[in-house]
């Protein structure tokens, strides 16, 4: 090791605190990896992003790790999860039904949820089976990101859209003003939805466009089901 030092003109002391080192990143390595491999028992998909938020919010402080750090590491084990580009469509909007206004959207009535029961956004997502494919209804408090309603059908029928909302509505704690949203598809517009919002008292609002993000948490909701967990 002297010979070796002296030839690349290196004290040995130096050479030895480089091996340390590098040995401690190794075992930091490790330590990060046996983490992801024990959350993605639970969450096969969960991405980077989210790991990297549960790593530093452990209680031992050895387990924190940089953003970038971490994409390299994962990168390195090929361990990063690739993002899945499947698209089927479950809105239909050219119909003859009346479309709501978009309460949300940002102006001097904006409706904001400050309390989970205020508003409630739903939306339609497809699940891939082996089998072929399945509908799944969501209604998510727009507070506490809770779904509170959800249904799972062969197709996309008014009636497996409603049986969500029911559901939802059976589940309800207060009896205070509430916004439903959602997208401007066939199944909200629909007479046998609207009946549901009449016999309740509930105040509908819709998308005024094809922009997903005027229902973008009910969209959020629906990544994270397919990305991390399907």
């Amino acid at each position: 090791v002297t010979r070796a030092c002296q030839f690349l003109g290196h004290s040995r002391q130096a050479w030895y605190q480089y091996n340390t080192r590098c040995n401690k990143r190794q075992e930091h390595h490790a330590q990060v990896l046996d983490f992801v491999a024990r959350t993605r028992c639970r969450q096969p998909r969960i991405g980077t992003r989210k790991l990297h938020y549960l790593l530093n919010m452990q209680a031992d402080k050895t387990l924190n790790i940089g953003r970038d750090r971490l994409f390299n590491l994962l990168g390195e084990y090929r361990l990063l999860v690739p993002v899945k580009r499947a698209y089927h469509k479950t809105t239909n909007s050219h119909h003859r039904f009346y479309r709501h206004p978009n309460l949300l959207k940002p102006g001097p009535e904006q409706v904001t949820a400050l309390e989970p029961e205020q508003v409630w956004v739903a939306d339609i997502t497809y699940l891939p089976l082996r089998s072929g494919t399945a509908y799944l209804s969501l209604v998510t408090d727009a507070c506490s990101r809770k779904i509170v309603g959800y249904h799972v059908g062969e197709n996309l029928q008014t009636e497996n859209v409603v049986k969500a909302f029911r559901q939802a509505l059976r589940r309800r704690k207060t009896t205070g003003p509430l916004v439903h949203h959602s997208d401007r598809g066939l199944q909200y517009c629909s007479v046998l939805y609207q009946s549901v919002h009449e016999r309740n008292g509930i105040t509908c609002s819709m998308t005024d466009g094809y922009d997903c993000y005027q229902n973008a948490l009910a969209e959020r909701i629906n990544g994270i089901l397919k990305n991390e967990f399907l």
